[in-house]
Order: C-alpha cells, then sequence, then structure tokens
C-alpha cells in the first residue's frame, strides 16, 4: 500500500497564513517520492489579514482560513474536520505566521499560548498511533502545548522563540537551515527552514531532508 501524508495548512502567505515556499517545497518533495498527500486547513476565519506589499495589518478585510488555503492546494482541500489519523501515515505542517495567528494565538499571547482545539484533536491521535509528524519554520513552537511532552524541536536560532519554547516546558535545540532535529522516541521531525534563510534554495534542503526522513519513518 503506498504512503499518503495529511498536510495541514493555516492560509495563504507568509505573514498570515502558510509560507507559501514551504508548502510548496513540501508538496514537490511528497511528489518526487511518490507519496500521496491531502492538504487540510480549519474552516476559520483568519484572527488578523496583512498586507503583504506593505506589510501592515488590514483591519477591514475578513479572510477564511480554509479558502484561503485552498489558493496553495489549487482547491483540493478539505476543511480540518475531515482529517482522519487511521487514514494517513503521517502529518507535516509548514511554517508561516498563520501558525501563529490561526492555529494558535501565539503572536498576540507568546509563551502564554493556547493551541486551536481542533487542531489538537486531529495531531494527537498520529502522536498515540506512533505516526511521524513534522513540522518547520515557526510550527515547531506549537510543540509544548499542541504534545503536552518535553520533545525536542528546532526554530533554528532564533532566541525569542526558543525562550518562548522552553517557557512552556519544551525543549529547543539549534539547527543549521540544511539539516533536521529527530525526536524518535514521539517521532516528531523539524527544521527550520525560512526562520533561519531567505532563500528557497537553502530552505529546500532542510525541507527535502525533512521529508525524507518523515518518508523513512513511515516505512
Amino acid at each position: 500500500m503506498s504512503k499518503r501524508v495529511a498536510v495541514i495548512l493555516s492560509g495563504c502567505g507568509v505573514q498570515d497564513g502558510s509560507e507559501i515556499y514551504e508548502t510548496t517545497l513540501v508538496l514537490l518533495r511528497l511528489d518526487q517520492l511518490g507519496i500521496g498527500y491531502r492538504c487540510f486547513a480549519p474552516d476559520i476565519e483568519q484572527r488578523q489579514t496583512i498586507n503583504h506589499l506593505t506589510d501592515e495589518p488590514m483591519p477591514e478585510e475578513s479572510r477564511n482560513v480554509l479558502v484561503e488555503s485552498a489558493r496553495l492546494a489549487r482547491g483540493d482541500i478539505a476543511s480540518l474536520e475531515e482529517l482522519e489519523a487511521e487514514d494517513f501515515d503521517g502529518v507535516v505542517l509548514p511554517g508561516g505566521f498563520g501558525v501563529a495567528r490561526n492555529l494558535s494565538d501565539f503572536a498576540e499571547a507568546g509563551s502564554d499560548m493556547t493551541v486551536l482545539p481542533q487542531l489538537r484533536d486531529k495531531i494527537m491521535p498520529f502522536l498515540e498511533a506512533e505516526k511521524p509528524i513534522a513540522m518547520m519554520c515557526i510550527a515547531p513552537v506549537l510543540v509544548p502545548r499542541l504534545l503536552g511532552k518535553a520533545i525536542p524541536v528546532t526554530v533554528g536560532q532564533d532566541a525569542g522563540v526558543a525562550g518562548a519554547i522552553s517557557s512552556m516546558g519544551g525543549l529547543h535545540k539549534s539547527c543549521s537551515v540544511e539539516d533536521v532535529v529527530i525526536d524518535r522516541e514521539h517521532r516528531v521531525i523539524t527544521t527550520p527552514a525560512f526562520m533561519l534563510t531567505e532563500r528557497i534554495s537553502e530552505a529546500a534542503k532542510g525541507i527535502f531532508k525533512l521529508v525524507d526522513k518523515l518518508s523513512e519513518m513511515m516505512d
């Protein structure tokens, strides 16, 4: 039976959704490896919409996370409510500040953050079934609250986010952009991606390695 991976998105665009390059690189590598995938996103309103030209908030704009995520998935996407861990062999969360604004309130609350309850409900069965969970960029900040364990993760070398992870009872490890941090006990894989670079070619090295390790863990 071929492998299948769930990819959870948080909108479209680095400042208020999923990071577009990271998502594309994940989908590209999965396809190159012959791994099937399905994209999901919560059917909720964004907490904030950002003008990506000016980096300024757009308070008059109201956007839906699932509708925006459909841009990245070329319309082939389902509501996060429909995700069932038993249908997949692993799960990936690309980064982007939709993670901190839509999947959690980390952007406002920092280490006092809460995670979207629906996301936790859908991710925990992967952990309990010992199916690998991969995260990149800012997404690993969710781990202490999402998985509830002191699991080693990386966001690269960002002292502020690393400190927040530690404050929540997590364990942060510094990591280069082309490498990954793996907790084999809990089967969690993380890489810094665009937390540590602005070059797509550099981010691709770590993201491809992350997907490769995910594939190995699904064997």
